[in-house]
């Protein structure tokens, strides 16, 4: 069975950076899973992923525009050290939930100064060209309730 829309696809994935460094790997732990077609993946994977059977491997480079977006600096913003009252001790790496007028954006600290902090709200990846090392363990039909919720569920009907 070929990687289709509706269609649940795992695989075993190591990503690297583009000096060969491992950012993220499925290695030791059980296979991702996703609904194809539902955006549950970034898109220049998902793309060809499509038409691949259990079995199957593949290299992908995938380009920021189809990863983690490109960076934008206007993410990148001041923020005075007293709007985060309550928080013991701010420091780079951190990361926080900013309400925005777009809806919630996940915004990580890159420096902290005496009265300010900088925090950065791309994605840690955005701008980097992704590229994945990719084993396809299995392609099955999609339920219903997984094609209702537009995502895979785990053993059991378990949401992962």
């Amino acid at each position: 069975m070929e990687i289709a829309d509706r269609r649940v696809a795992s695989f075993h994935y190591t990503l690297t950076n583009d000096d060969g460094e491992v950012i993220d790997s499925s290695s030791g732990k059980a296979p991702l899973s996703y609904l194809h077609g539902a955006g549950n993946i970034v898109a220049g994977l998902e793309k060809a992923l499509l038409g691949k059977k259990s079995g199957d491997t593949l290299k992908v480079d995938v380009a920021p525009e189809e990863g983690y977006g490109i960076r934008h600096d206007g993410l990148v913003q001041q923020v005075p050290l007293e709007a985060f009252q309550g928080v013991e001790q701010v420091q780079p790496g951190m990361q926080f939930q900013a309400q925005t007028g777009q809806g919630p954006v996940l915004v990580t600290v890159t420096e902290v100064g005496a009265e300010n902090v900088t925090v950065d709200g791309n994605h840690p990846l955005a701008g980097q060209t992704l590229h994945f090392d990719v084993e396809v363990t299995d392609v099955r039909e999609a339920t219903d309730d997984e094609q209702q919720h537009g995502h895979a569920h785990g053993a059991g009907g378990a949401h992962d």
